[in-house]
Order: C-alpha cells, then sequence, then structure tokens
C-alpha cells in the first residue's frame, strides 16, 4: 500500500484530504480508485483508509486499523557542518530510512560551501522532499524535519534542548585507546534519554576550536571506529550504531 503524509485534521465526515503532489500520485501516477486501500501518515499514526472520493483532491477514510510505528525509541537529531555537492541530500535521504529524527545543518570553520541565503528556502523545502520521500519509502511515520543552516554559536546554545551531545572528532580515531561509542550509548540508555544530537564536521573536519568549545559545553566525543570517515558517512555510521543500541 501507498503511503501518504498529511497534517491537517480529518474533515466533518471524518475523512484525510490528501492534497497537491500526493493526489495527483494518487490519480494519475497510481490510478486508484474509490475503494481502494492507502495508508495516511497523520500524527504519527499510520492508518489504513479507503478512498472514498477522488476530485482535484483526494478523500480518505480511515477504516480504524492501525499500523505499528517503526520508529526508534529515542529520537536523534543529526548535525552536519555544510558539506559540498549533494552530500546533504544523500545524508538527508539516507539517514531518514535509518531513523534520523531531525536534520541539523550549520555553518562550520572549514565549511568550504556557503549557504545561499537567496536559494535557501528553495533549498531547504527540496532536502525536506527529499526526507518526505525516504520516510515513505521506508514506512516511518515521522518525516524529519530539515532545518535551515544555523551558525556554529546557534548550535552550542542548542545544547540544553538535548539529553546527551556527541561530536564525530577524526582526532579521537587516532588514538590507541577509545572509548567505543557502543559503551557510551549504554550510559544514555541507562538514564532514559528520550533525545541526543550527534555532530559531524563538513569535509576538513570538525576544528580544534569548536571541538574545545563543545567540550566545554557539554558534549562528549564517540568514537566511530579507527577509520577516519567521509563527511557523508559518519552519520550513517552513528545511526546504524544507535538503531543496534536501541533496536
Amino acid at each position: 500500500m501507498q503511503r501518504y503524509f498529511v497534517k491537517q485534521q480529518q474533515n466533518e465526515q471524518g475523512e484525510y484530504i490528501i492534497t497537491d503532489d500526493n493526489a495527483r500520485h494518487i490519480s494519475k501516477v497510481m490510478r486508484m480508485i474509490v475503494g481502494d486501500e492507502i495508508i495516511v501518515v497523520h500524527n504519527n499514526e499510520a492508518h489504513i483508509c479507503e478512498i472514498s472520493a477522488i476530485e482535484q483532491e483526494v478523500f480518505a477514510r480511515p477504516t480504524g486499523k492501525i499500523i505499528p510505528s517503526p520508529e526508534m525509541p529515542i529520537q536523534v537529531t543529526i548535525a552536519c557542518g555544510l558539506p559540498k555537492g549533494d552530500k546533504l541530500e544523500l545524508i538527508a535521504q539516507k539517514g531518514t530510512e535509518l531513523g534520523m529524527y531531525a536534520l541539523l545543518p550549520f555553518a562550520a570553520e572549514r565549511s568550504i560551501v556557503k549557504w545561499d541565503e537567496k536559494k535557501g528556502k528553495k533549498n531547504q523545502e527540496r532536502l525536506q522532499k527529499i526526507a518526505q520521500e525516504a520516510a515513505e519509502q521506508s514506512h516511518r511515520t515521522h518525516v524529519p524535519d530539515i532545518n535551515f543552516p544555523i551558525s556554529f554559536k546557534q548550535l552550542v546554545q542548542k545544547f540544553a534542548e538535548f539529553d546527551a551531545i556527541f561530536i564525530a572528532d577524526e582526532e579521537d580515531a587516532k588514538m590507541a585507546e577509545r572509548t567505543k561509542f557502543a559503551d557510551k550509548l549504554k550510559h544514555v540508555a541507562a538514564r532514559n534519554a528520550t533525545n541526543i544530537l550527534c555532530i559531524f564536521g563538513p569535509e576538513g573536519g570538525i576544528s580544534r576550536q569548536e571541538s574545545k568549545a563543545m567540550l566545554e559545553a557539554g558534549a562528549q566525543t564517540m568514537s566511530l571506529g579507527p577509520r577516519i570517515l567521509r563527511a557523508e558517512t559518519a552519520p550513517l555510521y552513528a545511526l546504524s550504531a544507535i538503531s543496534y543500541e536501541f533496536e
């Protein structure tokens, strides 16, 4: 069954109203008809619905059946120093598939890319659409929030919103003795934490000044093994490790 996310409440007849691209996908691409069943996700619940009318909008009536949520028991926000090329798109897509709760790009000291303010909103909307399509494909009930890029100072100010903050520091990978990320996650689980922030640098990594500032603000390093990972690979590694520990 096809899965569609809707934000608005049910109408007076108890139907969900599917609009815009999703409505066209149902009628023009999938060529569905009245009586066909689809999955409508609203407020993080996946409802099996029956199409009751197809007009410019599509109306879907819940059957009363709800599909269990596949969401991770802990919310993981990924903060990435702005990378080059289409790497942010890859992180948005694959991170969504792996259970990411939100994506928070930030302007790191070593970021080569500068976010174009004029095209910023359009870029954000494109990334949000990529995340939604990935959420539909991976049968999620939550579409990760793709935030507008913030400054490093603003990133540190957000630390108070999280139960634990981890930074992926490539200098940690070079150490002879490292505390395994799995061990640190066990401590997080023991504290019944509900949301964590994982921070990754751009291609050049996190600067010493940034690392010092974050550690002083309460962050801790996470070891992703002895190999140096690419900017787009490290977040996916961390999400996989978190999934293994908590799911």
